[in-house]
């Protein structure tokens, strides 16, 4: 006995029906700016609690290498806001901000001060290297699982 195969009840799919959107490409400019204040407050919690953990477990200098990193991870995140905002008002063709050139320059120089302050720590603190690459890769962990969680909606 064989069963022949039933002709589909679904109506054929409408030509002109656009596929649907993937939920990056419909970010708003406020929903990129919620995503990356979750991100800045889940690096900051993410590097607090390991860091009282290790405080308790390996000692002051660990702990503080890791705080380190977090803090560095959660000004990181905070500047590329802000980078965000100036190349939004170009891309949307909005009025350049005047303080543009400032915004830059500010982060340019943040981030000699947060290479001052890794180069500070490794030497003042002499702390695990591995806590503090693990303090920086916080922003990117954070990010990313706010990224995941925004496409799982």
């Amino acid at each position: 006995m064989s069963e022949e195969p039933q002709p589909s009840t679904n109506p054929s799919p409408d030509p002109q029906a656009q596929p649907p959107t993937h939920p990056l490409v419909g970010l708003t400019d406020v929903a990129l700016e919620a995503l990356l204040k979750r991100a800045v407050r889940d690096t900051l919690i993410l590097g607090l609690i390991p860091s009282i953990v290790l405080l308790i477990a390996s000692g002051w200098r660990n702990a503080a290498m890791l705080a380190v990193g977090a803090l560095i991870s959660a000004a990181s995140i905070l500047e590329w806001q802000r980078l965000i905002r100036l190349l939004n008002a170009k891309l949307d063709k909005q009025k350049t901000p005047r303080s543009a050139p400032l915004v830059v320059a500010l982060f340019l120089l943040r981030l000699t001060l947060f290479a001052g302050a890794i180069y500070g720590s490794l030497k003042c603190f002499q702390g695990s290297v591995v806590a503090l690459l693990c303090g920086l890769c916080l922003a990117f962990l954070a990010t990313t699982w706010e990224a995941l969680r925004l496409l799982k909606d």
